[in-house]
């Protein structure tokens, strides 16, 4: 699972203004030809990510390139069930890539558009969010 080897602090508070907005950092196809881009905003937890790049994976059958273009580096923690309130901060259970609309997140090369347009396709039912599939342009 994708999670990150050290942070700055353990634990972080939601930031729910940090939601708003569009992505303008990763909006842009930067490796491959086609990409699976972001309508919708939400969490993406490392779980769905290492599952849809097993689905592109599947799909592809191990030719071309593939690019992960996100990184589950915000924690979020969880109290045990049937505990009082107080005594702290719960523990952390899953670790999430906080996402906003235009944010490309996987990148593939080196495969027919119908292939790619299959593998993201069916790699966008693993996501709570809506995503569409863009591909570099000719001339660009």
């Amino acid at each position: 699972m994708l999670m990150p080897k050290r942070t700055k602090y353990r634990k972080y508070q939601r930031n729910r203004s940090g939601v708003k907005g569009t992505s303008y950092r990763g909006s842009k196809l930067a490796f491959g030809d086609y990409g699976m881009k972001a309508v919708g905003r939400g969490e993406v937890t490392n779980r769905q990510i290492e599952a849809a790049r097993v689905a592109i994976n599947r799909v592809l059958k191990h030719q071309g390139k593939i690019w992960i273009r996100i990184f589950p580096d915000f924690p979020l923690t969880k109290k045990p069930a049937e505990t009082r309130m107080g005594k702290g901060k719960g523990s952390i259970e899953q670790w999430v890539a906080i996402v906003k609309p235009g944010r490309i997140l996987y990148e593939v090369s080196g495969v027919s558009e119908e292939i790619a347009s299959k593998a993201f396709t069916l790699a966008a039912q693993k996501f709570n969010i809506e995503m569409k599939i863009v591909k570099r342009s000719e001339w660009a």
